[in-house]
């Protein structure tokens, strides 16, 4: 697992796959606040609900100059049925082979119903526009998070 990432630090770049099949590219959305966000599995409870909530925000964060960003090691194909099945209208990105989510401290070790074991670790971050981490949070909790976060930004 790669260190973990702090506030003030760079933000790594990264170009990867949306759940249409066009490559976005953190570089690309310099000049905007983006949130990205790290979760397990499309289509699994947890990360349904995060999901859900961040699309039900994403007019308010749209309106402070966020962008939304999840990311999980799940095929573009499995993304897009995940988007059309909970109406979701943040950008889904695919990292199958595990590089960003390591770059970033959210693949490695973790406690799951008390073992030890290796798998993405629900983390979030925030991206200002010139992409310095202002916020990074690791083992978020599923629920509720997205109105921490959003709570904590003042939005």
């Amino acid at each position: 697992m790669s260190a973990r990432l702090s506030a003030g630090d760079t933000a790594p770049d990264f170009t990867l796959q949306n759940d249409r099949g066009e490559q976005v590219s953190l570089h690309d959305l310099r000049g905007t606040k983006v949130v990205v966000y790290f979760y397990p599995a499309a289509m699994t409870p947890g990360c349904t609900t995060q999901a859900c909530d961040f699309s039900d925000s994403i007019d308010a964060l749209h309106a402070q100059g966020y962008e939304v960003v999840g990311v999980s090691p799940d095929k573009p194909e499995k993304l897009a049925r995940f988007r059309e099945r909970d109406g979701l209208t943040i950008t889904l990105l695919s990292d199958p082979d595990k590089s960003v989510l390591t770059d970033y401290g959210a693949f490695g070790e973790k406690k799951l119903y008390g073992k030890t074991v290796r798998g993405v670790i629900r983390s979030t971050f925030v991206v200002d526009e010139v992409g310095t981490l202002v916020d990074a949070r690791y083992n978020v909790r599923a629920s509720g998070h997205v109105a921490k976060l959003r709570a904590d930004l003042g939005l």
